[in-house]
């Protein structure tokens, strides 16, 4: 790994991005985009190098650790390669550089680049070369990525520098004054010298341990043991700027370790490449996120999930309660960054970034990346739920959350294909999304789960309109006006139905459980009570539209259904 090499210019087979394009993507493809996705590093690593070798730093000449960088990839590439595509590696280059460019806020500079020193002692160590190079502290830790945190006992609080030496795989940690020292071996997690054994907790408060280890991730399936860092530690795990650590309770790892075994389980029942599949060993991290320990318990379904293009492989994801709902995200977070990596490679769009659009996962309006992003993302979700249809006992929920997602999806689908915004490679993305979604909608589901989908699907599309479009005025009712003209005044609203849905209610209290059960009519008259003394609340609105559509569908009810903005208060029906 050098900054001079040269390779051959990376070109796709056909077949490999038709069936990344159809939603899926065979072993072969998905190391093709991880191809890709290195040598844009080993770019965007280079790019950073002409930049902070002018930075000045108390740290000295950062060539000094690209040397040593250099020096361990000779003596063992692929620990050097799996650190330059590690998720925090692509973390840390991208905001490195953008504040370069003045576009993000951190540390002071020198200490984002001496992040580099940190990186070259994290591969001697992997390589047991011997270096001694100085490296930002952060409250008298150094984060070592992929392997854990040294602490030094004693440390000033806040930024300051230390020295790392590294000899036949241990690690040495001074400060300059050499008033506070620890040595380790972060390789084998084994404390050894001056460093406390880790302590049952892995806190990070007054007399925690000197070594904390990168928790890990594992599940043992037929073709051997998966381990993924469940990263609580490194600074550029989030999707932005710098972080703390943020250290689980072992109650709350443990969790984590239980959900991952049955997620993965449930991934790697179906081992042929396809959309919605997905092998647990391409995860490279999970970042937990928003909780620490087992109390208050976790919601049934994922909170919050997102990822990053720069981060290829890493998701920060809140627990749920369930592995089947933390396997969904697995799949729809990797979605994501399998479209990225895609990005990387191919121009797929023209975005003027401008939030326009509907998107049926969101309460907002989406600009088209973030429309295209969904629309791939929610292509791999229909397709777990496809595969979780033959599955006893999962049958029935799969059947629901299957035929929303098609539905959905095949929607956002058409939107990206009307646009004159795609490129051709995106173009054909596109038509290998629309053609795998067409045959999933002549695919039979249970009726009942079917008639949910589509009642959630419209519920959800009249209430964003309600809350998000402007009412037109007279003048722009007419049959040529088209664009939609967005209310100012949007506030964040929560989606109620979209999972309430997915079961046929055991009692029917509200107009809601009258509308999922399949009884429009009593939904018509609750909603209809409701919006007496409520007149201007979406939610209800939405409710009584789709429900009297669902009951009359004359045309009226439907041109209600296209255009909800333009019904006027129910008092004046």
């Amino acid at each position: 790994m050098t900054s001079e090499q040269i390779h051959p210019p990376l070109r796709m087979p056909d077949h490999l991005f038709a069936e990344l394009a159809a939603g899926g993507g065979s072993p072969a493809a998905l190391t093709f985009l991880e191809h890709g996705e290195r040598a844009r590093r080993l770019l965007l690593l280079r790019t950073a190098l002409s930049h902070i070798s002018a930075v000045p730093s108390p740290l000295g000449p950062s060539m000094e650790a690209w040397r040593a960088l250099k020096m361990a990839a000779e003596q063992a590439p692929e620990h050097v390669e799996r650190l330059l595509l590690a998720p925090q590696t692509g973390g840390w280059l991208a905001h490195l550089l953008r504040r370069v460019h003045d576009t993000a806020p951190g540390p002071p500079l020198w200490a984002e680049a001496g992040h580099l020193h940190v990186l070259a002692v994290a591969a001697a160590l992997h390589t047991e070369l011997e270096v001694d190079l100085p490296v930002p502290l952060v409250d008298g830790t150094l984060n070592l990525p992929g392997l854990g945190l040294a602490r030094l006992p004693g440390a000033r609080q806040g930024l300051s520098i230390g020295r790392a030496r590294t000899k036949a795989g241990e690690l040495e940690l001074t400060t300059p004054e050499g008033d506070a020292s620890c040595v380790c071996r972060p390789r084998t997690m084994t404390a050894r010298g001056s460093t406390a054994p880790l302590d049952a907790s892995g806190a990070l408060g007054p007399g925690a341990a000197q070594w904390i280890p990168v928790r890990v991730l594992t599940h043992t399936g037929p073709s051997g043991t998966t381990a993924i860092p469940l990263d609580d530690l490194g600074p550029y795990r989030d999707l932005d700027e710098p972080i703390a650590p943020d250290r689980l309770d072992p109650d709350e790892a443990a969790a984590w370790q239980e959900l991952f075994e049955e997620a993965s389980g449930l991934l790697a029942a179906r081992r042929d490449p396809g959309p919605g599949r997905l092998d647990p060993a391409r995860i490279r991290a999970i970042v937990p996120w928003g909780r620490t320990s087992t109390t208050p318990p976790p919601p049934p379904v994922v909170e919050l999930s997102a990822s990053s293009g720069d981060s290829f492989g890493s998701m920060v994801i809140t627990r749920p309660a369930t592995g089947l709902a933390l396997a969904e995200t697995l799949v729809h977070e990797f979605q994501h960054s399998k479209l990225a990596a895609l990005i990387h490679l191919f121009p797929l769009l023209d975005d003027d970034r401008e939030e326009r659009f509907y998107a049926p996962w969101r309460n907002d309006p989406r600009h088209l990346t973030g429309l295209l992003h969904g629309a791939y993302a929610f292509t791999g979700v229909a397709g777990f739920w496809r595969d979780r249809m033959s599955e006893p006992q999962h049958a029935h929920v799969a059947a629901y959350y299957f035929a929303l997602r098609r539905v959905q999806t095949r929607l956002v689908v058409r939107t990206l294909l009307t646009s004159e915004r795609l490129t051709a490679p995106g173009r054909r993305l596109l038509t290998g999304l629309a053609h795998t979604l067409d045959g999933w909608l002549r695919e039979p589901v249970d009726p009942t789960a079917l008639a949910r989908a589509r009642t959630a699907a419209a519920l959800h599309r009249t209430e964003w309109r309600l809350r998000n479009v402007v009412r037109p005025r007279e003048s722009e009712t007419g049959r040529g006006s088209s664009s939609l003209r967005f209310r100012a005044d949007q506030s964040p609203w929560r989606d109620l139905r979209t999972h309430a849905f997915a079961h046929q209610p055991a009692t029917r209290r509200t107009a809601d459980d009258h509308l999922a059960a399949g009884d429009p009519a009593t939904a018509v008259a609750r909603y209809a009570d409701a919006l007496a003394r409520d007149p201007d609340e979406p939610h209800l609105l939405a409710g009584w539209i789709v429900a009297r559509a669902t009951l009359e569908n004359g045309r009226t009810d439907r041109r209600m259904l296209a255009r909800p903005e333009l019904v006027p208060p129910l008092p004046n029906r």
